[in-house]
């Protein structure tokens, strides 16, 4: 066969070399946890997100912990991405990795972002929380977490024991 491989072993790993290249849609759940009704953030980092590629759910307003794991399980997303305006981080993040650990899906890793102040977001890191982005990230900043620190973690499988 001119130009070909007979056996077609040399196509198949031309193949083969492409298609690792290709990165594979990151599924990123984005929810607003209680009685939080301030969405207009979490929409745009929505939206952003689903322009950067990634392939997002929108919870809604108004989730609890318990309904934004069974989404995050029902998706089989990768990540949750909490929106949290209301002052109640210290309890909805916590809630939110109980509740994912509940359902065996402590590997989706959890971030989030709001009005978190700093010592806050350091104690929200320790108990596992992967990221706080706070008012006056960009978005095109979030993009690069995902894809220097999520993505490794998602396609390693670390997930969120990373």
């Amino acid at each position: 066969m001119p130009g070909g491989t007979v056996d077609g072993a040399g196509t198949s790993a031309a193949i083969a070399g492409r298609l690792s290249a290709v990165k594979r849609k990151l599924r990123i759940l984005v929810a607003k946890a209680g009685l939080d009704g301030h969405d207009r953030g979490a929409k745009v980092v929505a939206r952003a997100l689903a322009d950067a590629g990634y392939e997002v759910i929108y919870s809604g307003l108004h989730q609890t912990a318990e309904m934004i794991a069974a989404a995050a399980q029902q998706e089989s997303v990768d990540a949750v991405g909490l929106s949290m305006m209301s002052g109640a981080h210290m309890t909805h993040f916590p809630a939110v990795l109980d509740a994912l650990k509940a359902r065996g899906a402590g590997d989706v890793v959890l971030f989030g972002g709001g009005i978190v102040p700093d010592e806050d977001a350091a104690a929200l890191k320790a108990l596992g929380v992967a990221a706080i982005f706070t008012p006056g990230t960009s978005t095109q900043q979030i993009v690069d977490w995902i894809e220097r620190d999520l993505r490794p973690r998602v396609e390693s499988g670390r997930g969120a024991a990373a």
